[in-house]
């Protein structure tokens, strides 16, 4: 059958359609069964062997589709596997997967309230109360296509409100050369962002960080004053609420306390951490203070549990995203249209078209409401506070490397030769050795999948991260014993 229909009054197509609904609702079955694996590893000479992957000159059967998509699945990693704790985004919320099974299937754009205005209404509200739990009366939002873009905007903003001549003028508008500043355990979004919009990287300046990996205040003034001596114009400081690695937390209100000095912009990352927003239990001291800022990057496909993608960027000044991206383009944005403009979304971005990240946010939030979310991130703060406590429980097996911030857990495997052995430098670069060989045969296994990486004081160690609501103590106590038997022999 050659698939040019497009009505489901066809019977081929409706067979078509349930028969992808049917692998689709048994690939969630799947995930969740602890009996199967996250992956089945192939190298990627071997992987192109079992796939086929070439497009054809003539179409193929229907059949032949579904078939694809079975094999596709199969050879997938279950990011949604209790056992997956290897990315900042993790799990399977099936509300939130419906969601975006509906977004596929209404394939409208963001950018009028023209073709898309049940979404442009729910995007409105969405945003507004994540603006309301951040602390602001009124702002503006907008979803962007990941936490890197949502910090691009920031720095945008940040630099049209300090020099709104620029957008016309570009460098000729300046006074002088702009500076900004970051910890040196950022996103490498934020030095991107000088890169990309003609700072130039050695203009992003890395604020040294504390032991727990947070931004050190006096640091940052210090470099600030020193930048400002060379007659550079610090503009913008960005803060970090979550780090990629440690989870760590900057201190907010020291830090709003230096941009007010300093007449800098206060960004904050909270792409990672914004989560926790909405704990009543963890969000202080976390974001105290998280109101002074001047943007903050919240990323709801991360510890929330939203499908990917879903990134929002807030701002606590309304107008500007607008004033800063407009271009007037009439063929999209005319003045003189039926309904009220100030709906239309598309002007204020960098985008044209847009993807519906809305609608599967809107819908997972209705379906836990704003004090569930709450209990949600209490319940992986906890499940990492267990992690903590088996950690310890177990230290001539593992040790932590620091107390969390977040539900970031580092930690080393000690094997049995060097249990007993003191723990100092050199012990530190043995068990950095361990970390990939129990990676790969975790991989090899496709039973486990726990990340490692080294930071700019330790060599490799692992980082395990929970934020799937799927994951229990008995998964935490699984992913222990099984690295604990994948290192056996080590």
């Amino acid at each position: 059958i050659i698939p040019v229909v497009q009505s489901s009054d066809s019977a081929e197509t409706r067979e078509f359609l349930n028969k992808i609904a049917e692998l689709l609702v048994d690939y969630v079955n799947i995930q969740n069964d602890r009996k199967e694996k996250i992956l089945d590893f192939h190298h990627p000479e071997d992987m192109k062997k079992l796939l086929t992957l070439d497009i054809p000159e003539e179409a193929v059967t229907l059949q032949q589709l579904v078939k694809d998509c079975a094999m596709t699945l199969k050879y997938q990693v279950k990011t949604g596997h209790p056992h997956f704790f290897n990315q900042l985004s993790c799990g399977l919320d099936v509300v939130s997967m419906a969601g975006e099974w509906l977004t596929a299937t209404a394939n409208t754009n963001m950018f009028t309230y023209e073709i898309a205005p049940v979404f442009i209404l729910m995007e409105n509200v969405v945003l507004s109360k994540m603006r309301k739990i951040i602390g602001w009366d009124g702002g503006d939002s907008i979803l962007a296509p990941g936490g890197s873009i949502s910090n691009l905007y920031a720095f945008l903003a940040a630099r049209h409100k300090m020099f709104p001549n620029y957008k016309e003028h570009g460098a000729r508008a300046l006074p002088g050369e702009l500076v900004m500043f970051t910890s040196d355990q950022c996103h490498y979004s934020v030095k991107s962002c000088a890169a990309v919009c003609g700072l130039g990287t050695d203009n992003c300046v890395m604020v040294p960080s504390d032991e727990h990996g947070r931004m050190i205040p006096t640091e940052l003034e210090r470099l600030i004053l020193e930048r400002k001596a060379r007659g550079q114009i610090p503009f913008f400081v960005n803060a970090t609420a979550g780090t990629t690695v440690l989870g760590a937390f900057d201190p907010l209100n020291a830090v709003a306390d230096i941009c007010e000095k300093y007449n800098c912009w206060f960004h904050v990352d909270a792409a990672w951490g914004g989560g926790l927003l909405l704990s009543k239990k963890y969000r202080h001291p976390r974001f105290t203070g998280i109101e002074r800022c001047d943007s903050i990057t919240w990323n709801p496909h991360k510890l929330m549990g939203a499908l990917l993608q879903c990134s929002t960027i807030h701002f606590k000044e309304d107008g500007l995203l607008i004033s800063c991206n407009q271009m007037s383009a009439e063929y999209l944005f005319m003045t003189d249209k039926l309904y009220d403009i100030s709906y239309d979304t598309g002007d204020k971005v960098i985008q044209c078209g847009r993807h519906n990240d809305i609608f599967k946010l809107w819908l997972q939030w209705r379906s836990k409401g704003t004090e569930g979310f709450g209990k949600h991130m209490d319940h992986l703060m906890e499940l990492a506070e267990y992690e903590v406590k088996r950690i310890k429980q177990q230290s001539d097996k593992f040790y932590l490397i620091m107390e969390p911030e977040c539900v970031n857990v580092s930690f080393w495997y000690i094997p049995k030769r060097l249990r007993g052995v003191p723990h100092d430098a050199k012990k530190e670069q043995e068990l950095a050795k361990i970390c990939p060989i129990i990676k790969s045969r975790m991989m090899q296994s496709g039973t486990l999948m726990v990340g490692y990486q080294p930071d700019d004081r330790r060599p490799n160690f692992f980082r395990s991260i929970i934020s799937s609501i799927a994951v229990t103590e008995a998964d935490v106590d699984f992913m222990l014993n099984e690295i604990d038997r994948l290192g056996q022999d080590l």
